[in-house]
């Protein structure tokens, strides 16, 4: 019998409620070339056994070319030890519920405070809290903790930089707009890629709550977060960072942004052991300032001793509406991505430190070594001046849906097409490199795009 329970009255009546003609109308959506032409495969026959439908499903998941994968644009391909999942696949974490029940869940709630020292570590800053939903979804997440805990600024406009993802912008604005929280974007510098202060002389808004910086940006470009820290300190505004956790084993964490820190720190934990998974899930990790602690949405594990002397931890701090009032509530955010974060705790004391660095410089030479050899070719060329972290832009004198084709054609995954995002920029690639590309993967690019 089949899995679905729903008979066909069940069917007809869920379509005729919706407005719907059929089944397949729920997913017109989704575009015609990447359908499943009809006859294309072999139809499952009726009453295969556990084998054999084994078998025919694993001939055609063969039938997918994975290819070398040089896109990124906010998800990112890492190699991740074996260790990792075999780990957090064991029963007690892949089943575990959420640990209310402290004295039965110490396992996982000192996972996850593990997980919360590590991230606070690596962020420079004080508290991280134990996950939230993804990293658009965080930012939002520190954009209204941000505006709550200004006392002494009622300002309701938060700056956002020219360079933030363009996907997580449009998710903090989705959900902040109805908290009445008026994003302003910061145009950037078209010859640097980022954020200049003769960017900041365009924005008409001398009063604002918070500013919102990305590091590295959506460019792949580093920002001068020195300098933009202390010019929104010094009106008075939060700063949020937006950072990439790789990144910031090479580069300056939040925690030391400007003369005292950035005051929130936020991004996707997609990077630490999270495989891209055709899309997730992820999760999304904040910290902060502990004197912002008490707007920390989602929940915190705290670390204490029993009557015994005996250390224990518990949940603490949960300022959610299962808790307490609704209206007190800091965030509605119920799922917390668990699994996940148990992944990328045991990725992080795996790696250490010095393995997280060695990462991140490997990305980053893999990303200068790209940048040579590409821009070595006639008609390719570097768009910002900048300095990169593992994303660059390069412009393209042939069409770039010609050379995805090429590349795609050559097992390569080429690149993020800038032009879907950024209509200014539409024969232009944001390509990006991680510790996994080689050398010969770089010039097998190269001989491919040298061919057109």
């Amino acid at each position: 019998m089949p899995y679905i329970p729903h008979t066909d009255d069940d069917v007809n009546t869920l379509l005729e409620t919706i407005g719907a003609a059929n089944i397949e109308a729920l997913f017109d959506e989704i575009p015609a070339a990447l359908r499943v032409k009809a006859g294309s495969l072999e139809p499952i026959a009726a009453g295969m056994s556990e084998m054999e439908i084994t078998r025919l499903l694993s001939e055609r998941a063969a039938l997918d070319k994975r290819g070398v994968c040089f896109i990124g644009a906010g998800a990112y391909e890492h190699h991740i030890p074996a260790a990792v999942w075999e780990v957090a696949s064991r029963g007690e974490f892949l089943t575990a519920y959420t640990p209310y029940q402290a004295e039965a869940s110490q396992g996982t709630l000192q996972l996850l405070y593990e997980y919360q020292t590590m991230m606070a570590n690596l962020m420079g800053m004080e508290v991280s809290n134990a996950s939230l939903y993804d990293g658009a979804s965080a930012l939002a997440e520190a954009v209204l903790m941000a505006v709550r805990s200004q006392r002494h600024n009622a300002s309701r406009h938060v700056l956002c930089a020219g360079t933030l993802h363009p996907y997580y912008r449009e998710t903090v604005q989705s959900i902040v707009n109805a908290q009445g929280i008026q994003l302003i974007e910061i145009p950037f510098c078209k010859k640097a890629g980022t954020i200049t202060s003769d960017c900041l002389k365009s924005i008409g808004c001398d009063e604002f709550a918070a500013i919102l910086i990305p590091q590295p940006n959506f460019f792949g470009a580093i920002e001068d977060v020195d300098f933009l820290t202390r010019f929104a300190h010094a009106k008075g505004a939060l700063v949020i960072a937006l950072v990439n956790p790789i990144a910031m084993a090479l580069l300056k964490e939040p925690g030391q942004w400007g003369d005292t820190g950035a005051d929130i720190a936020c991004g996707s934990g997609q990077p630490l052991g999270i495989p891209l998974a055709s899309g997730g899930p992820y999760y999304g990790f904040l910290c902060c300032k502990q004197a912002l602690v008490r707007q920390l949405p989602g929940r915190l594990i705290g670390r204490t001793t029993d009557k015994d002397g005996k250390t224990g931890y518990a949940l603490t701090l949960q300022a959610r509406e299962q808790h307490i009032r609704r209206s007190k509530a800091t965030s509605n955010i119920c799922t917390n991505q668990g699994l996940a974060v148990t992944a990328s705790a045991i990725h992080m004391s795996i790696l250490g430190f010095d393995g997280l660095r060695n990462v991140a410089l490997a990305s980053h030479e893999h990303n200068q070594l790209l940048i040579k050899t590409l821009t070595a070719i006639p008609g390719v060329k570097r768009v910002f001046e900048t300095p990169t972290f593992h994303e660059v832009v390069l412009h393209f004198d042939k069409p770039i849906k010609t050379a995805l084709n090429a590349l795609s054609q050559a097992g390569v995954q080429g690149g993020f097409p800038l032009g879907n995002t950024h209509a200014e920029y539409e024969n232009c690639l944001l390509i990006c490199t991680t510790e996994m590309q080689t050398a010969g993967d770089i010039q097998h690019y190269a001989d491919v795009i040298s061919s057109l």
